[in-house]
């Protein structure tokens, strides 16, 4: 299928320039989302000079593939922050998310942003009213009250179906990501930044000066930031910390609206659920789920048809006119990892912020703008990037980590998932083993055949085959790359080898390029 996201759909596209030579910059920021953005806007205002640098096209990664949810309430709740990180710590967590909404709105509101931002209530549900989700809800409102976030009990949320021991949030929001981020984008560059898009970073360095090197330039700064998704250094000590999910999403007109607003149900697989209205194509329903392992699941076009079958089974739909997916980086202990990299003095990271991209890419950026200012800040302490808490951490380490060895060894011991390449059928792809070589190999809707190797550059696992999206993506680390193998998502830095096809007798066959 052809996906196609709501907000790169309705938005503008950007034309910001390329690097073509060696630049002297205060900060480096790699990575236009949310959090490079931000960044940007804030240490401009205070004077420093800026460079921002995007393998693609700013707000277009996984800024431009979220749900945009604006909340405090977090993947990872708060009785459990409570209960992982005390009391104080959690009460920290609402304060910063609390702040991360208002610096949001504080910006809408200074440069007059179309963006659609709306203040809303949230609702955390449960449709079947278990014995287990009534104390779950339990524990939850207790947190929140503990946390000072406003919530009440309620006896349903307002959607069409029935739903039952309701937790609403008062003082959430919504908007539309993109129309917010690329005025933002404007102003960087109007107060003396620079942005360059198509511009792939291919190293990172510590110093004085640091340095940023990409296929294009060299970027001098004092100091850096990396605010891709996931970091493009740091695989010893960080990646294994993060763990690599995909997330579906789809966007549906309604014969009925229904109250805007934010809505968490409490089904495995979960669903989040919210209201967008374009002013030219009117509201939309936004449902969002069916979450799993990057790299894990082939048949990822299930993933779309289970949620397009809940969301018609839950709601009044007409029609749905899109439907995209997204990288969710869950963190080991609940909380993202904002702060100076490890063993670094100027290199600085913002990542892990599980499904609240919007809310933690904020964040990231107040508190690392803050450090680079010299600036004391109070929530550093809690997010700092190096830390590994044992009570939190070390049974989500195992069981993220286990997964590496066993797709290392497991697909280097595997024949392949074709024997030739006529088995390879049209918008399918398979491993195929030739020589020893390992090639991904694929075809297109035309029937034309694309092959690279399949080893993922990063730490040598090997990729498997995405078909909604086609895509190659690493079940180890979460990197993704295209039908022809170029690098779409960190933490790789390079493609995927090419490989050369050559014609045997028997049919054809596959020789990795030397």
């Amino acid at each position: 299928m052809q996906t196609k996201s709501l907000w790169v759909e309705t938005s503008s596209e950007t034309k910001f320039p390329v690097l073509t030579r060696d630049i002297n910059v205060d900060v480096a920021i790699v990575g236009g989302g949310i959090t490079g953005l931000t960044a940007g806007i804030l240490l401009q205002r205070a004077g420093k000079t800026v460079a921002i640098v995007d393998n693609a096209q700013v707000a277009m990664g996984e800024t431009g593939y979220t749900t945009a949810h604006l909340t405090q309430i977090l993947d990872n709740r708060y009785h459990k922050i409570i209960s992982d990180f005390g009391e104080d710590n959690a009460r920290l967590a609402a304060a910063s998310t609390r702040a991360a909404l208002d610096q949001i709105q504080t910006l809408v509101r200074e440069y007059k942003i179309a963006c659609e931002f709306e203040s809303v209530s949230g609702f955390l549900y449960s449709e079947t009213g278990t014995d287990a989700d009534s104390a779950d809800l339990a524990k939850e409102i207790e947190a929140l009250r503990k946390v000072d976030i406003a919530a009440e009990l309620t006896g349903a949320a307002p959607l069409p179906f029935k739903t039952t021991q309701v937790i609403r949030i008062a003082n959430q929001a919504q908007f539309h990501p993109r129309q917010y981020l690329l005025p933002l984008a404007e102003e960087i560059v109007r107060l003396g930044g620079q942005i360059f898009e198509h511009t792939r970073v291919t190293g990172v360095t510590d110093g004085a000066p640091c340095l940023v090197e990409t296929d294009k330039g060299k970027i001098s700064a004092h100091d850096v930031i990396i605010a891709a998704n996931i970091p493009v250094t740091n695989w010893l000590f960080l990646n294994t910390k993060l763990s690599a999910y995909r997330s579906y999403a789809l966007s549906a007109k309604l014969r009925s609206p229904i109250q805007p607003g934010l809505y968490w149900d409490m089904l495995d697989p979960y669903h989040y659920i919210r209201t967008y209205r374009d002013k030219t194509e009117g509201d939309f329903l936004i449902v969002g789920g069916e979450d799993h392992k990057t790299g894990t699941k082939v048949d990822t076009q299930e993933c779309f048809n289970n949620l397009e079958q809940y969301a018609r089974a839950h709601f009044d739909i007409d029609t749905i006119p899109y439907f995209w997916s997204g990288q969710i980086i869950n963190p080991l202990d609940g909380l993202p990892y904002i702060g100076v990299n490890s063993l670094s003095k100027h290199v600085y990271v913002s990542t892990g912020y599980s499904g609240n991209g919007m809310t933690f890419g904020t964040l990231g950026a107040m508190i690392l703008s803050e450090l680079i200012l010299g600036r004391q800040n109070a929530w550093a302490a809690l997010y700092d990037a190096t830390r590994f808490h044992p009570i939190a951490s070390i049974g989500k380490f195992v069981s993220e980590n286990k997964d590496t060895p066993v797709y290392f060894i497991g697909d280097w011991l595997s024949s392949g998932g074709a024997h030739a390449m006529n088995e390879i059928h049209c918008n399918e792809g398979k491993i195929v083993t030739f020589d020893g070589h390992k090639i991904a190999a694929c075809r297109d809707s035309d029937g034309t055949l694309h092959t690279c190797s399949a080893v993922c550059p990063h730490m040598g696992c090997l990729v498997h085959w995405n078909n909604a999206e086609s895509s190659w993506d690493c079940p180890c680390h979460g990197s993704r790359f295209d039908a022809k193998g170029k690098v779409t998502n960190g933490p790789a830095l390079a493609d995927l080898k090419p490989a050369n096809l050559i014609h045997a007798d028997a049919g054809l066959a596959l020789k990795a390029s030397s």
